[in-house]
């Protein structure tokens, strides 16, 4: 028999699986020491606004019988070794799901990836934090698993798509994710375990007779046409197949460099730049929870979203919180020498003393006047000289520019600068000089508003570290909205975030496996 349950229970009753236990069984009317039944939660959100903490639960109680599966998605894979391949450039989220659909709907992937393997990565993001050496191919941004790997794994979303969100969950917990992310309403990973879950996938690709190629850069594209039959790699190697799928990111800067170049169709888009802010987390569990500076055992390190608007010389322009990372920490994110880029993270226990958080203007083409000779690329050479810019501020290394937060909005230096969880350094600086004005002001006043939507957030106890300025791609590759198609050459799929279409793990992950299925749909026969 199956019962189900909605109740709102305290941070201890939700958290502590024998008293959760208990509580379900009173609420059903059977004695606490039953046996045969088993007590399981389907969906889990907190509710801060009140003074007291209280957790939201949909859950499920099973007496005598067995628990389905929590999965109702389980990928049947079978040998695709010898089929007709399509290509993947980019072993991102978008690349790795867009080759497991590409197997289970029959056809051979062959995935490009200009980094290393997710293990051997980290000997180079060892080499950024400690040396302040910038790899230009493998970083924090390039290699396998993308940008997310090291950089938190949140697995939140905004689409409505519930259906091919649930798919992608199920496909992450069949390789080897908990199966918390199917409850918890903002799900999350973390960057400790991202990379074996990585390594899974991958080995289910090459399991089943796909490709994956790291250290291969794609250095140009074979067009015959208006047709794209394949790509060419920095060792002159030639890749052909049925069709391609671009998933390079939104840092490729080299890519969308050899698609203007090649005169395919690119656009300038709008994107967002600010700074990372850091506050103590004990600080944000005070103003989020009600709850001094503990928020006891239970509860996990809080988070927070925030968004004003601004008015800066006659135009409205949001500034908004970007990847909050409770307990976690910021790291250095640039993708080439002589730049400047920050990005937060979080391990899976979110269990670090401080809480971080992008705070960003939106950046609209007609902000960038003097860029308009750029034509598509405008966005990206704006971005491209900001981050050149902090990395002279923060003294040509990759420490990182930075100021407290009140000084920054009084426009005085910092005397002095916060612990910080940026392990290769700070250098206080007028961030003012560092962002354009039209950055600056509207961060300015953003601030001051958010100390009064969350009392205490406003202070000198927090410090700007800059700059955080990949927001999302500032290019975007159009393409048809039905076939997903690229509006100029046929066969290429841009795909992903690097072309505009998704932000985040999750929604790119689904942007893989819709091109993979177009692509598919349009030229196997």
């Amino acid at each position: 028999m199956k019962k189900e349950f909605t109740l709102q229970l305290s941070p201890q009753e939700a958290y502590d699986p024998i008293i959760f236990q208990e509580v379900i069984l009173k609420k059903a009317g059977l004695p606490v020491d039953s046996t045969d039944v088993v007590a399981r939660q389907v969906k889990r959100s907190i509710d801060a606004r009140g003074r007291n903490v209280k957790v939201n639960i949909q859950a499920e109680l099973f007496v005598k019988e067995t628990p389905p599966a929590m999965l109702d998605h389980r990928p049947e894979y079978k040998n695709i070794g010898n089929e007709d391949p399509i290509i993947i450039v980019g072993a991102g989220p978008a690349g790795l799901f867009a080759a497991l659909r590409a197997i289970e709907l029959g056809v051979k992937p062959i995935v490009i990836e200009r980094g290393k393997d997710v293990r051997s990565r980290r000997r180079d993001l060892a080499a950024i934090n400690k040396d302040h050496v910038v790899n230009p191919d493998s970083n924090y941004c390039f290699g396998e698993g993308g940008a997310g790997t090291y950089s938190d794994g949140k697995l939140y979303t905004r689409s409505k798509k519930r259906g091919d969100i649930r798919r992608i969950m199920e496909i992450f917990v069949a390789h080897g994710a908990t199966e918390e992310i199917l409850v918890d309403a903002h799900p999350h990973i973390g960057t400790n375990k991202l990379p074996k879950l990585v390594e899974d996938l991958r080995e289910s690709i090459r399991q089943f007779g796909g490709e994956v190629l790291f250290d291969t850069r794609v250095e140009d594209f074979i067009l015959e046409g208006n047709e794209m039959k394949g790509v060419v790699t920095q060792h002159g190697d030639k890749i052909t197949g049925i069709g391609v799928i671009l998933a390079t990111g939104h840092s490729a800067r080299d890519i969308f460099y050899l698609l203007h170049k090649k005169e395919i169709t690119i656009e300038a888009k709008p994107f967002a730049l600010g700074v990372r802010i850091e506050h103590s987390q004990n600080l944000i569990d005070s103003i989020q929870y009600h709850c001094g500076l503990d928020r006891g055992p239970y509860l996990p390190a809080s988070a927070y979203s925030l968004v004003h608007q601004t008015e800066f010389k006659k135009k409205q322009r949001g500034v908004f919180s970007f990847c909050m990372c409770p307990g976690g920490f910021i790291v250095p994110s640039a993708t080439a020498p002589g730049e400047l880029v920050v990005n937060g993270m979080s391990p899976s226990r979110r269990d670090g003393k401080f809480a971080n958080s992008g705070i960003v203007a939106s950046v609209e083409l007609e902000d960038l006047p003097e860029y308009q000779k750029f034509g598509p690329l405008a966005a990206m050479e704006f971005q491209a000289d900001i981050e050149k810019k902090a990395w002279m501020y923060g003294g040509k290394t990759q420490a990182a520019p930075a100021q407290r937060m009140v000084d920054f909005v009084e426009k005085r230096v910092s005397s002095n600068l916060l612990d910080t969880s940026y392990q290769p350094g700070l250098n206080s600086v007028e961030m003012r000089d560092v962002l354009p004005d039209f950055i600056s002001e509207r961060l300015a006043m953003a601030f001051k508003a958010f100390g009064q939507k969350m009392k205490g957030y406003y202070t000198n106890d927090s410090q700007l570290i800059g700059l955080e300025s990949r927001t999302s791609s500032p290019v975007r590759i159009p393409r048809d909205r039905e076939s997903f198609e690229h509006v100029q050459i046929k066969r290429l799929y841009p795909c992903g975030e690097g072309a505009g279409y998704a932000g985040g793990i999750v929604s790119a992950a689904m942007d893989g496996e819709r091109c993979a299925e177009r692509l598919i749909e349009a030229y196997v026969k």
